[in-house]
């Protein structure tokens, strides 16, 4: 179960994929041509067939290191809209970290994740305080750096594309 988004701190169960996973993956070619809605249910695709209809609304991506590697497709709008609350890995591709927060979709470099949590865990990620805790086994990781106050506050308003809508920088929808 997920609480406030405004709050940050998000409680769900586990999915756990490895190092160097791509955009590629996660988002297929094919698949960019299908509304966002549809495209969503073709993530990891060629990987893990059939993953989007076992995700939950709240759960939970964990992800190795340079976690998103590769182009800048909006896979952050996919895992939106499967209704996972946020991504925790060893390290974020730059670019992937950057669409995220654009799109504002939570997430969270954990030092030591990728050995502390199994699919399936049930985790709670603190992304102001930059906490991470698994649940089922009771590992608690805080090695993680906390965010500038300026980006918590992008992460609360839905993303930097929802703030310049809010703030008439941008047309409403005009982001999709």
């Amino acid at each position: 179960m997920t609480t406030a988004t405004n709050e940050l701190v998000l409680s769900g169960r586990s999915w756990v994929f490895g190092d160097q996973v791509t955009t590629d993956e996660m988002f297929p070619g094919y698949a960019m041509r299908l509304p966002i809605a549809e495209a969503a249910h073709e993530m990891f695709n060629a990987s893990r067939p059939g993953w989007p209809e076992l995700v939950q609304s709240g759960d939970i991506v964990v992800g190795g290191t340079n976690f998103g590697l590769g182009s800048s497709r909006p896979v952050a709008l996919l895992f939106r809209e499967l209704g996972v609350s946020c991504l925790v890995a060893e390290s974020f591709n730059s670019l992937f970290l950057r669409n995220c927060i654009n799109y504002g979709l939570p997430l969270l470099v954990v030092p030591g994740v990728s050995s502390a949590v199994t699919e399936g865990d049930e985790l709670t990620v603190d992304v102001v305080n930059a906490t991470f805790k698994n649940r089922s086994t009771g590992a608690v990781l805080t090695e993680s750096k906390p965010y500038p106050e300026f980006l918590i506050e992008i992460l609360r308003r839905g993303g930097l594309l929802r703030r310049l809508e809010e703030d008439g920088y941008l047309r409403p929808g005009s982001t999709d």
